[in-house]
């Protein structure tokens, strides 16, 4: 019985891991939706984030300063996209999609000279997994509680990230201005709340949250630098912002359960399983689609999206 627990444990634990990138990606999709843009350059920001954070650490050694370039240079993709869209009203779908090729393109481009490199084990240490050996004495609830706790400092932050964001969603009169702005932007205009400030300022923040998730993969999950590293997870995270219902705290189980499926093909081949590794890693992308059905039927205002959502908005026209 122990051993069925350990490797339950061990499984939940990498799936956390797996659905960290997707929590920070998903965060900042929602900023982005709240405010009522609909930005598909979910996986371009996540690709310079990737590129960036790993450049820095590779030649700065650096922890903190490669979080920082992710975020910067997550943010500079979503600047792109916030003056197109918001100051010139460019097609939001359109233009969201360009950003995932320029995106894609750019990683691509400067990381040519990073194929091959591997982080150093200084750099790594710094996201080793905290030890909490007193958890296993705590009967049933021990073993529950190290899934969460035994992480590293990153998926600490991603908790960090998504409650301080419900708290400021539904508990702040930023919160409440943010939704307006995505509800009805035109009202929230007359109200007196600067909507062209709140747009870019969410969806650079957004971006920088982008950047971040596609950090995590360079720097901590793989840890080196790969072609195309983020494999579609910006895709997910724009799905799973359905699955979620645009709500902070529910982004936290979705990610974790995508995580979850991202990694069960490991696990399955692992204990000798005959099952074709091609379905294993269909499995995340045909449960996209699932949650895309899901979210198209279900029909409360708890589950729909922000009434303005991918309007572009012309103030001389309300």
């Amino acid at each position: 019985m122990s051993d069925v627990l350990n490797i339950v444990v061990l499984f939940l634990k990498s799936a956390v891991i797996a659905g960290t990138p997707l929590l920070f990606s998903i965060i900042g999709t929602m900023y982005n939706e709240k405010a009522g843009n609909t930005n598909l350059g979910v996986e371009g920001m996540m690709l310079l984030g990737a590129v960036a954070g790993f450049h820095t650490a590779s030649s700065t050694q650096n922890p903190l300063a490669a979080l920082l370039a992710a975020c910067v240079f997550g943010a500079l993709g979503a600047l792109i996209y916030a003056f197109l869209t918001v100051t010139l009203r460019s097609n939001q779908v359109v233009t969201g999609l360009a950003l995932t090729i320029f995106g894609t393109g750019l990683s691509r481009f400067w990381g040519q000279s990073l194929m091959g490199q591997v982080l150093s084990e200084s750099f790594t240490r710094f996201f080793r997994p905290l030890s909490m050996p007193f958890l296993a004495k705590i009967p049933v609830l021990g073993p529950v509680l190290s899934v969460f706790l035994e992480q590293d400092l990153f998926v600490y932050l991603g908790y960090v990230v998504a409650i301080l964001s419900g708290i400021y969603l539904y508990n702040t009169r930023w919160g409440l201005n943010l939704r307006a702005v995505g509800e009805n932007t035109a009202a929230a205009d007359a109200s007196g709340i600067n909507v062209t400030l709140y747009k870019y300022v969410h969806i650079l923040l957004g971006g920088a949250l982008c950047g971040l998730g596609g950090a995590y993969l360079s720097l901590v999950f793989v840890p080196s630098w790969q072609d195309n590293i983020t494999s579609g997870r910006g895709w997910i995270a724009v799905a799973l912002v359905i699955f979620t219902s645009w709500n902070p705290y529910k982004a936290i189980w979705g990610a974790f359960l995508f995580g979850g499926l991202d990694i069960i093909g490991f696990r399955i081949q692992s204990l000798n399983i005959p099952i074709n590794q091609y379905f294993l890693r269909m499995l995340p992308y045909l449960a996209t689609f699932l949650v895309i059905i899901v979210g198209s039927i279900r029909k409360s205002s708890r589950h729909n999206p922000p009434k303005d959502l991918g309007n572009p908005y012309f103030r001389e026209e309300r």
